[in-house]
């Protein structure tokens, strides 16, 4: 096994969410979740009796989960080779049009504060100073410290998994999950409407909408509407 892979491993192994969110991740809205991610520092075991913590603090940011198929995502940009025979083969397994959920996040680090004190203390008083704040998308991450965003990597994983179930009820619950004739879900075409009400108001960049229809392969049906827009018509 590789060495960085051992480590990768290690660190993950490390990890714990020693207090998730009470919320699961919004399926109609942007979530926004602060995190206090909490570390011995690397250098403490060449330090004897030095007793620090290591605070990173931050905010995870996850947008809407859009409801995508194969085919979608082979029309993604940015992805190697590897990648895109990944999506060739659920193609093949599990069809074009089969609806899955996608999730985007963006992490915002903010702080970084050296403490003098034990990690189990500074969690203790992490927990007192958030359930003050009663705030339910707060949470607190142990993890390695030369790793840490391997442990992040690890929350975000683990909310992602544990707010799906939700996710997924709520949207097959209101039909969007549903694929018509030509293979595209119903929320994809409600989502369409919804970047063509931002372009028109000035929200959103034409050419953002522009890549949405080409990943689903509409632009042809939406064409005249789409250049209807600079009052070109075609």
């Amino acid at each position: 096994m590789d060495i960085d892979d051992e480590r990768i491993r290690e660190a993950v192994k490390q990890t714990e969410i020693l207090r998730p969110p009470k919320r699961s991740l919004a399926t109609f809205g942007t979530s926004n979740i602060y995190y206090y991610l909490v570390t011995e520092p690397a250098y403490s075991e060449l330090i004897k009796g030095a007793t620090e913590t290591v605070i990173r603090e931050g905010r995870v940011i996850a947008e809407r989960p859009k409801i995508v198929t194969p085919y979608y995502l082979s029309q993604l940009e940015g992805f190697g080779s590897d990648a895109k025979r990944y999506f060739d083969m659920l193609i093949k397994t599990r069809g074009p049009n089969a609806p899955g959920l996608f999730y985007t996040y963006k992490n915002e680090p903010k702080e970084l504060t050296i403490v003098s004190d034990n990690l189990l203390s500074v969690v203790d008083k992490l927990n007192d100073d958030i359930d003050k704040r009663g705030d339910p998308l707060t949470s607190i991450i142990r993890g390695q410290d030369e790793l840490w965003d391997v442990s992040l990597m690890k929350f975000i994983y683990e909310m992602t998994r544990s707010s799906l179930p939700n996710n997924l009820l709520q949207l097959e619950t209101r039909g969007l999950l549903d694929v018509d004739s030509g293979g595209i879900p119903v929320d994809a075409r409600v989502r369409i409407e919804e970047l063509f009400k931002m372009v028109t108001k000035g929200e959103l960049e034409p050419s953002e909408l522009k890549k949405e229809l080409d990943r689903w392969g509409l632009f042809e049906e939406y064409e005249d509407r789409f250049f209807s827009i600079f009052g070109k018509g075609r």
